[in-house]
């Protein structure tokens, strides 16, 4: 079984910054990609980004993109979510995901971390 944790949730004010991290910790962890969700109470859970783990390739919600970065780190497994100029809108639960083949272009993916909040004041 694999474990995500993530950690790097916090309270910024709008403009400012967090790095988010996920680690994956159990068997042999070998993911097709992994990538990060947000939701907010009463809405559904929301793509964010992702990263292909084989060839760092990227992809991100049209939102954020030029404001966050998601990157990874093979040997340490893993993966980061830089997130610049935030807004009240990004404030949120982020959750780690990580998918093992190519389901997750249906979004469907085989582990979850447990969230971290992150809360952007005005």
């Amino acid at each position: 079984q694999v474990q995500l944790v993530e950690s790097g949730g916090g309270l910024v004010q709008a403009g400012g910054s967090l790095r988010l991290s996920c680690a994956a910790s159990g068997r042999t962890f070998s993911p097709y990609v992994m990538a990060w969700f947000r939701q907010v109470p009463g809405k559904e859970r929301e793509f964010v980004a992702a990263i292909r783990w084989s060839n760092g390739n990227t992809y991100y919600k049209e939102s954020v993109k030029g404001r966050f970065t998601i990157s990874r780190d093979n040997a340490k497994n893993t993966v980061n979510l830089q997130m610049n100029s935030l807004k009240p809108e990004d404030t949120a639960v982020y959750y780690c995901a990580a998918a093992l083949d190519s389901k997750w272009t249906r979004n469907e993916y085989d582990y979850w971390g447990q969230g971290t909040q992150v809360t952007v004041s005005s």
